[in-house]
């Protein structure tokens, strides 16, 4: 395998574990949801394996992410925005470090600053 592919490949699988630890679910409970083995769901998150279409698809639709979460910093365009990138790894590290209830506590934070970011967004508009 190609370099190139397998830093693809771990970047992914790095993504779709933090999703997963988001969500709350270990890996039996994500290879149960999607009819996958346990060893699979590994192997796709250590970027050993790499999921056909399909699986990407469900992958997605389980873990409540869009595509763009997983390719976005892989596919160069011009218009993308170094501010959208989905995951910077030393925040990903250390998040990964957290035990669940730190993480629920990161993760409430996270959704109140997004609603005080939508309020002052509406407040500059309204000006």
């Amino acid at each position: 395998m190609k370099e190139k592919e397998k830093s693809y490949r771990q970047t992914i699988g790095k993504k779709i574990k933090l999703a997963r630890a988001r969500n709350n679910y270990t890996q039996e409970i994500l290879a149960e949801k999607l009819e996958l083995s346990t060893r699979y769901i590994s192997q796709l998150e250590r970027g050993i394996s790499f999921g056909s279409a399909t699986t990407l698809v469900n992958i997605c639709n389980a873990l409540e992410i869009d595509a763009d979460f997983l390719f976005q910093e892989l596919v160069n365009n011009k218009n993308f925005s170094k501010q959208n990138n989905a995951l910077d790894e030393n925040f990903f590290n250390n998040y990964m470090q957290l035990n669940l209830h730190h993480r629920q506590l990161i993760n409430c934070f996270v959704t109140d600053m997004l609603k005080i970011q939508s309020k002052d967004e509406k407040k500059e508009i309204s000006k």
